[in-house]
């Protein structure tokens, strides 16, 4: 709970900051008539509907488990994420894209940029401050792990804080475009390089969706732990009196901090029925303590290869 209050924390940040951002560059991409200012515009306004899917996603999220959804409902932050790169893409790089190729082929009048300097000035600050919020989680977050940044990033099932770090730093790549692109306008009076920035803006913005869509692609399927971490969980099983062998693992992702193992497990051939029960319970309340994100454990005991060869001579 304690990971999706800072989550819910970074992500109010990013939408408090994108909805007054949307405003201010509606504002100033009309007065100026910079097609890159109207995209930058519609690139806020989509990040405001993707914050507030994500909020919802954190939301239903947390809901407990019940007689219709036994493992609970943690899953359902990844079809709220899914749908929240769908709205980047379609709220904000067609549109991007549209309006870039509108005004290479029709051109535009340029009007007084002074404004539109203004709002991406402080429309960087803004972003940069939600940036570093959501910075700061991954980072703890990472470290809490013992993994690189990047990789943390690469692999964390919290899309949510991934799809901020990524929008936010799509955003200010994008006020650096819309702020080339006004810049050549200005000194060449020509339209085409606001166009040619507007575009570019799409372009990054389908990129976002693309790398956050199939993240939640993945985790909607049913992503496994990372390999290190499998084998962490086999050697755990292994110190476990009575256990003799892992013939089978299963892990999947079901949550940020919610994960299921299943197993096969091969137990030594004397081990009395209750050994075997408190051993399947010692089992998952090792596995509990070393990986605090795991929540279920099924352990399954099976006969091992020897048994499994033996047998027909046996009935032989």
């Amino acid at each position: 709970m304690a990971e999706n209050g800072e989550s819910t924390f970074t992500v109010i940040v990013a939408a408090a900051a994108n909805l007054g951002i949307a405003a201010a560059k509606v504002v100033a991409g009309i007065v100026s008539g910079s097609s890159a200012m109207l995209s930058e515009a519609a690139h806020s306004l989509a990040d405001t509907v993707t914050e507030a899917m994500l909020l919802t996603a954190l939301k239903r999220s947390e809901k407990p488990a019940d007689e219709d959804h036994p493992v609970g409902y943690a899953g359902e932050r990844y079809v709220w994420a899914m749908l929240a790169a769908v709205a980047t893409f379609v709220g904000g790089a067609v549109f991007s894209v549209y309006d870039g190729i509108h005004t290479l082929t029709h051109g535009e009048e340029l009007g007084d940029p002074t404004i539109s300097y203004i709002v991406l000035g402080v429309a960087f600050v803004l972003e940069g401050f939600s940036l570093r919020t959501g910075i700061r989680q991954v980072q703890a977050e990472a470290e809490r792990m013992k993994a690189p940044f990047g990789r943390y990033l690469r692999l964390t099932a919290d899309t949510t804080v991934k799809a901020v770090v990524m929008e936010d730093s799509a955003a200010l790549a994008g006020l650096m475009l819309a702020a080339g692109g006004l810049l050549g306008g200005q000194i060449t009076g020509s339209g085409v390089w606001d166009g040619v920035a507007s575009i570019l803006i799409g372009v990054l913005l389908v990129y976002v969706a693309w790398v956050l869509g199939r993240s939640n692609a993945e985790l909607l399927i049913g992503r496994p732990l990372p390999r290190q971490m499998r084998a962490a969980v086999r050697e755990e099983l292994l110190t476990v009196p009575h256990i003799v062998d892992v013939l089978d693992l299963t892990t999947l992702i079901q949550g940020p901090s919610e994960v299921l193992v299943a197993a096969k497990i091969d137990f030594r051939d004397v081990a009395s029925a209750e050994q075997i029960e408190w051993a399947c319970e010692d089992a998952e309340d090792q596995l509990r303590e070393r990986f605090p994100a795991i929540r279920r454990v099924y352990l399954d005991p099976t006969p091992g290869l020897g048994q499994r060869r033996a047998r027909p001579s046996e009935q032989a």
